[in-house]
């Protein structure tokens, strides 16, 4: 069947393209984050513990600040422009748990905010996921409290615009970004405690006492079970954190920054130290004492390696997995090693080949290796040719598969320079677009018909008259001076 009539009659609605009707909206779904607001009184909650942020009591405050901002961007907002946007929707104002809030006003009101008020808000957010816990049913309260509890320490760059942006810096991919340190209880998905930098910051400077936040805004239920646990990535990896853990009387795993040291322990480990890793392909890990002097004395270094095709692993040294691998793998040929990959089979080595192009090595995830924007950029590599000595020749940009165009004299041609007649031209600089030309064919084929003679010059225009005698030499012009 290729069409479906909708009807005996054959007749069809015509569209119609009008004025949009004011009474629909697009956020239809902001009705139930509305009565999640209401019932969990987090416009009420965040009140009472930012404070007041104006002398007079009218108009919005922070809590509605706050919770509106967390509207627009659920309803798809980046900006504060898009408050306005939101704004305009009359329909979807109705339904809004903060209706009227103006970017002009958000701005205003966010100025107003101290320090320490914002980090009030982790206070007011705090009873809220007490609250949420009193609503939901026994069982998954059980669920969610006597289980293991994480607090994830993690950062992220935000990339803002505008030169006058307060609190933002480049980072080193030349992005202007701020820098938000989140602490999340992970099972939940809840932040607990958060900074913001700017995109210079190390977190490690301020990662104590973001744990020491995050501990105190834990629901009581979820600290009574005595199994809460720390976890952060190697850029975390400070001796500071590690003791602030493990004085409140909790696990810590902290990733481990890959240093001589641990290269050299991690070459002394024998084979038989190695296990397989749980739900994990081709993963094996292994335990080793290292502690270094300013860590907690009970701390214990878990290594896991990874095995990896070829192919897996980018040539661009910039490369995320590349990095990983030990500093005696990076040597290796891996562009030779992928040649002996099958080539209808990509992943599989050909027989008698072993595993050579396996590498065994730490790796932080799975799944396909993010590289830099830059690498999209850079330029394809040179075409492979060849041109025997003493052979003359051109640089072709666009024989080469480049886009400039143009035709340049080869290096080894040397050119008189203006001003200085006895004196050659050294050699040209070499370029990122200098491909040497293709040989000379040894069997020339007959010369072509010769150029026709250029035409006769065309005869000398006459000089036109002269409109009048100039001034007689000597005679003083009048000027205009500026008197001081």
């Amino acid at each position: 069947m290729n069409r479906i009539r909708s009807g005996a009659s054959g007749s069809r609605r015509r569209p119609r393209i009008g004025a949009p009707d004011r009474s629909l909206t697009a956020n239809a779904g902001l009705a139930v984050i509305t009565e999640l607001c209401g019932r969990l009184g987090v416009i009420g909650a965040l009140d009472a513990a930012v404070g007041p942020i104006k002398q007079r009591d009218r108009g919005f405050g922070a809590g509605e600040l706050l919770t509106g901002i967390a509207a627009a961007q659920l309803a798809g907002e980046d900006f504060l422009t898009g408050l306005d946007r939101q704004r305009a929707d009359a329909a979807g104002q109705q339904i809004m748990p903060v209706p009227g809030l103006a970017s002009t006003t958000a701005a205003g009101l966010a100025r107003r905010v101290t320090p320490a008020q914002w980090q009030a808000v982790e206070t007011g957010l705090a009873a809220v996921t007490g609250r949420v816990l009193g609503m939901l049913p026994a069982p998954r309260v059980a669920a969610l409290t006597d289980a293991p509890v994480t607090i994830d320490l993690d950062t992220t760059d935000v990339e803002v615009y505008g030169r006058k942006k307060r609190g933002v810096a480049y980072n080193h991919q030349g992005q202007r970004v701020g820098r938000p340190h989140v602490a999340t209880w992970a099972e939940t998905e809840i932040p607990l405690a958060a900074d913001l930098g700017d995109g210079t910051d190390d977190p490690r400077a301020t990662a104590p006492d973001l744990l020491r936040r995050a501990l105190a805004c834990l629901p009581a239920a979820a600290r009574h079970s005595g199994r809460v646990a720390m976890r952060a990535d190697a850029g975390y990896f400070a001796g500071q954190l590690a003791r602030v853990a493990h004085d409140a009387n909790i696990g810590f795993a902290i990733g481990a920054k890959r240093i001589a040291p641990l290269w050299r322990l991690l070459a002394g480990l024998a084979d038989d130290a190695w296990h397989d890793a749980i739900e994990m392909d081709n993963a094996q890990v292994a335990v080793a004492e290292y502690c270094p002097d300013w860590w907690p004395a009970d701390t214990r270094l878990l290594i896991r390696r990874v095995a990896l095709e070829p192919e897996q692993v980018s040539a661009d040294p910039r490369s995320r997995r590349r990095r990983t691998l030990h500093p005696d793998q990076r040597a290796l040929p891996l562009g030779e090693l992928r040649l002996l990959v099958h080539p209808d089979q990509p992943g599989r080595i050909r027989p008698g080949q072993g595993r050579r192009g396996g590498a065994l090595a730490p790796a932080p995830h799975h799944g396909g290796e993010p590289l830099p924007r830059q690498q999209a950029r850079r330029r394809p590599p040179a075409s492979p040719l060849r041109i025997p000595p003493g052979q003359p020749g051109l640089d072709v940009g666009c024989a080469a598969g480049r886009e400039h165009g143009r035709l340049v004299a080869p290096a080894h041609r040397h050119h008189r320079r203006g001003g200085h007649p006895g004196r050659a031209r050294g050699a040209r600089r070499q370029g990122h677009d200098r491909h040497p030309a293709l040989a000379a064919d040894r069997r020339p084929g007959p010369a072509g018909t010769p150029r026709p003679p250029p035409d006769p010059a065309a005869p000398a225009r006459p000089r036109p008259a002269a409109r009048g005698p100039g001034p007689a030499a000597g005679t003083a012009r009048p000027r205009l001076t500026c008197a001081s």
